[in-house]
């Protein structure tokens, strides 16, 4: 099974993108996928409030992007932890495939 790093907006309305990271994963999960989202997984144990966190958070992120074989960005806007995790993934030659919020593919 693929390892596919989640993309989507985490700050701003933090429960709202919460349960929309989580129909993503379903989704991911539903396409024979095993999916990862940090900003599911890391506030468990990190407070994305505290800078320091947020950096170890996002670096936990990065760590699993290097492992995991796509990323799949959803949404209809790029935030800035966002575009950072977008970045990575095409310095490390990621393939990158896009949804909408509605988990429909889109062109970049």
């Amino acid at each position: 099974m693929k390892l596919v790093f989640v993309c989507s907006p985490y700050r701003g309305n933090v429960e709202y993108n919460t349960s929309r990271a989580q129909g993503y994963c379903r989704f991911v999960q539903s396409q024979g996928c095993v999916p990862y989202a940090p900003h599911l997984h890391n506030p468990q144990f990190l407070d994305d409030s505290i800078p320091e966190e947020r950096e170890a958070g996002i670096k936990l992120g990065l760590q699993i992007l290097v492992r995991a074989d796509e990323m799949w960005l959803f949404g209809s806007r790029l935030t800035e932890g966002m575009e950072a995790e977008l970045k990575a993934a095409l310095r490390l030659n990621k393939p990158i495939r896009y949804f909408n919020d509605k988990c429909r593919e889109a062109k970049k």
